[in-house]
């Protein structure tokens, strides 16, 4: 697939954007040569399905366009959403890769634009590089950016195409991703947050995505006062956007999954559960519980493990590239005239949608799209973890060394050990701060 995907590409040719992906690497003096030679890092690369590795060859980028900011990453992570990429699921990854679209750092180098950032300045970068000028950046849709993704292939696919997005595939632009020891963030004063003093490391490193992704989920689909909502996936998204949901008013919340850990996390926030291991018809029991019918899905789950058999099939010999079956409990789990929300990364296709009941309930079906997280970044550092409305460290279990990255993937996606989100330092980063787990070696898991 990614072959035939980067040919398509090549062959539409690539559209123009206000930024490039591509950057100058740094260089500096060899002591024992004296002469030049280019800086290299550790970083995460994609070689292949399930194979991304650690090198320390890459290239440091330095200075290419006068609005860059050079970071050093003092933290990173995985998210759910790059287990497509582990799995080859999204379009145009290309082998050298480097993956990562959560992470933040001390400012490194600033380009000659930039007015507003400074040498040694903590920051968080958004998943998404923005330009800030289009008509959907002034509405701090940032995700939505006319100007940054080069992608004819997606352009061709979806009508139109999101912003650039770093260390997610050409696809989505091809810029370097920061799951390294330094990355360039084009646009910097526009893509970056500055974080104050008193906040740490991991209670802001997940405004890059994870909560404005799980926030704007709540917001976007509409959860009310007074309802009654299900959450489907209870990883590191849903366990938030149940308790975004809570902190909106919702009477009830009820989480379907099958992992213990994931189920025992959120039954102590107070959120009702359903192991689908247990209950295989799924919509049977919501009904149980809410005869009447959910006033408000969510989909923040994962289109790669379809249950039933027709899809293993199906996705198999590649007939669908997608699973609906969470969209189908969904629609039939709402009540008529119900709001379900799509916050799941979906990439294409997918057979058999519930299309008549859609239609006949009045469902509202929202594509919530990628989250524009310059929208809500701001209001969720300053109004709910800088008061402690909200900790985000209590999905943080477990801290290890970039070193580990290429060990921790497939440890992710078995969810090992009862992993929920990972704190992965590199040798800029602090000791773990309060409330958060030590450093440990994925070999070492149970």
């Amino acid at each position: 697939m990614q072959a035939t995907a980067n040919k398509l590409q090549e062959t539409m040719g690539t559209l123009p954007t206000e930024v490039s992906p591509t950057y100058l690497p740094a260089d500096e003096i060899d002591p024992k040569t004296g002469k030049k030679q280019i800086k290299t890092m550790k970083a995460l690369v994609w070689v292949g399905s399930k194979d991304v590795r650690v090198v320390d060859d890459a290239p440091v980028p330095t200075i290419t366009e006068p609005d860059d900011v050079i970071l050093k990453v003092t933290g990173t992570t995985i998210c759910g959403s790059d287990l497509h990429l582990y799995h080859g699921e999204i379009m145009a990854l290309q082998e050298g890769d480097i993956l990562g679209h959560e992470f933040m750092g001390k400012v490194h180098e600033v380009g000659p634009n930039v007015q507003g950032l400074h040498i040694g300045q903590r920051v968080v970068a958004s998943f998404q590089v923005a330009c800030g000028d289009c008509k959907y950046c002034k509405q701090k849709l940032s995700s939505f950016c006319d100007n940054t993704n080069k992608s004819s292939l997606q352009n061709y696919m979806y009508g139109q195409r999101d912003a650039g997005f770093f260390g997610y595939s050409h696809f989505t632009g091809g810029f370097p991703g920061g799951q390294a020891e330094y990355v360039r963030v084009p646009k910097g004063e526009v893509n970056l947050l500055p974080i104050p003093d008193n906040i740490s490391d991991e209670q802001a490193l997940y405004l890059s995505d994870v909560l404005p992704t799980s926030y704007h989920s709540v917001v976007d689909t509409g959860v009310e006062k007074g309802d009654i909502v299900g959450i489907w996936g209870l990883g590191p998204i849903g366990q938030c956007a149940a308790r975004w949901a809570q902190l909106k008013g919702a009477s009830r919340v009820i989480g379907i999954d099958r992992i213990p850990e994931r189920l025992a996390m959120a039954e102590q926030a107070g959120i009702e559960t359903i192991n689908f291991d247990q209950h295989k018809d799924v919509v049977k029991r919501i009904l149980e519980l809410v005869p009447q019918g959910l006033d408000v899905g969510l989909d923040c789950g994962t289109f790669h493990e379809p249950k039933a058999w027709l899809h293993k099939v199906e996705k198999a010999l590649m007939l669908e590239t997608d699973v609906p079956e969470t969209i189908n409990e969904m629609i039939v789990a709402a009540r008529k005239m119900g709001r379900c929300g799509i916050i799941a990364a979906y990439a294409g296709f997918a057979n058999h949608v519930n299309i008549g009941a859609l239609m006949e309930k009045g469902i509202r079906l929202i594509g919530n799209g990628q989250a524009p997280v310059h929208k809500y970044w701001r209001e969720i550092l300053n109004d709910y973890i800088i008061p402690g409305k909200f900790d985000p460290r209590f999905m943080i279990t477990h801290r290890v060394p970039l070193e580990d990255m290429g060990r921790l993937y497939g440890a992710f996606d078995k969810r090992t050990d009862g992993v929920e989100k990972v704190f992965v330092q590199t040798q800029f980063s602090d000791s773990p701060g309060e409330k958060c787990p030590a450093l440990t070696r994925v070999k070492d898991w149970a």
